[in-house]
């Protein structure tokens, strides 16, 4: 039997993913030495740090959206 996907199982999926390709390209970076690897490197920690925390404000403010909408259909 399906079941449909809820936006947090997409959002969850997605960042899954999106972490998974994050940590892969820092570790890949780390390992190379080229022009500029050093900006990158620095570039994807942050981005290995900020993307959770953006997600998570994402799924927050969907609760509190769909929250808001139950209480103006009450």
């Amino acid at each position: 039997m399906k079941t449909k996907k809820t936006a947090k199982q997409i959002a969850a999926l997605i960042s899954i993913g999106l972490l998974v390709l994050l940590y892969l390209a820092t570790l890949i970076v780390a390992f190379l030495d080229f022009p500029g690897s050093d900006r990158l490197f620095a570039a994807l920690l942050v981005a290995d740090i900020g993307l959770p925390i953006l997600l998570w404000i994402y799924l927050w403010l969907l609760k509190k959206v769909r929250e808001r909408r139950e209480e103006a259909d009450s």
